[in-house]
């Protein structure tokens, strides 16, 4: 692992997994959009090759002459009307990655997929690697376009790719510009979110992430995918936490599911006439109240793996806002 491409270089997991990179010594070669943000990767010494997974010709030109490329390109949304935005990005751009990736005889492609793309357990246990994807019914479209991008991952491995693929899960940490996992930490900073309800998450450090994702691509099994993920911790336990950091208050009540529900077909309701995002929607919350929990166990015994409590992510990520004028 020598000359690196790293697809979604500009995003969260992309520019931290890139400034890793260059300290294991890898030249490191990011695939970005013109008008990307470059507020997460910074001044960090990458080399920039504009283009988009949806353009295959981009990929090939920006994979010529690598030997790994780390694929962390993904659009994130709970929002039916960008549905079909992210489906062409997160399944048909993964589909170019793949095909160009084969096309350039790459030595091993890690990719990044979710822990959305794993099913849940009827029976309330942790979820692992062999859960199958059973979120059909619920007809959320982040956790299947997450399921069908490993999809093409897997067609590319039978011919001949040599992929791996890691599925973090709630992702906190310095530079989430777009306040995915972050969220949870401007809103209670904020004093907006001061309840709670039932159910569990497991939140993971993005330096976990980073360090995960580089040892898949040194000793990870080709075909195989590896949880990384944290704590797993009550969803009150984790409003508790975050507030006791950032100075926020404390979640005070309790809200039933089917207010959650409610407020959030209202939620979206309003940003659909209004055309613009909701902050809750109804495939965000389906299922709301379930602990969606999982073990990295796997990828503590082949991997190395290691787990980084929730309070120092949280610590880093809102010290990093702060800095950077994002509070």
């Amino acid at each position: 692992m020598k000359n690196v491409l790293v697809t979604g270089g500009t995003g969260f997991v992309g520019s931290n997994l890139a400034v890793g990179l260059l300290k294991e010594g890898c030249n490191v070669r990011i695939l970005r959009r013109p008008e990307s943000d470059l507020r997460a990767i910074g001044s960090a010494d990458v080399e920039h090759r504009l283009g988009d997974v949806r353009d295959i010709d981009s990929l090939r030109r920006a994979i010529s002459g690598c030997d790994t490329v780390f694929h962390t390109a993904a659009v994130v949304s709970y929002w039916r009307r960008e549905r079909e935005k992210m489906y062409d990005v997160n399944i048909g751009g993964t589909r170019n990655v793949v095909e160009a990736c084969l096309e350039c005889g790459v030595a091993k492609l890690i990719h990044t997929s979710s822990v959305a793309a794993i099913g849940f357990p009827e029976n309330g246990m942790w979820a692992d690697e062999t859960n199958g994807f059973n979120w059909e019914p619920y007809d959320v479209g982040y956790r299947i376009s997450k399921h069908r991008a490993e999809q093409e991952i897997q067609k590319g491995v039978r011919l001949g790719l040599q992929a791996v693929i890691v599925n973090p899960s709630i992702v906190v940490g310095p530079g989430d510009i777009h306040f995915n996992g972050g969220q949870i930490i401007r809103d209670i900073y904020r004093k907006r979110l001061f309840f709670y309800i039932d159910g569990g998450m497991s939140i993971v450090y993005v330096g976990d992430v980073v360090r995960g994702a580089i040892a898949a691509a040194q000793r990870g099994r080709i075909g195989e995918r590896y949880i990384l993920c944290g704590h797993n911790l009550q969803i009150r336990e984790v409003f508790r936490i975050t507030a006791e950091v950032v100075g926020g208050i404390q979640p005070r009540f309790k809200v039933p599911k089917p207010v959650v529900h409610f407020v959030a077909g209202v939620a979206e309701t309003i940003g659909n006439l209004s055309n613009r995002k909701p902050w809750l929607t109804r495939e965000l919350v389906a299922r709301a109240g379930t602990a969606y929990h999982f073990t990295c166990a796997k990828a503590q015994r082949e991997l190395g793996y290691t787990v980084t409590s929730f309070r120092t992510a949280a610590e880093e990520a809102f010290g990093w806002y702060r800095q950077h004028g994002f509070l």
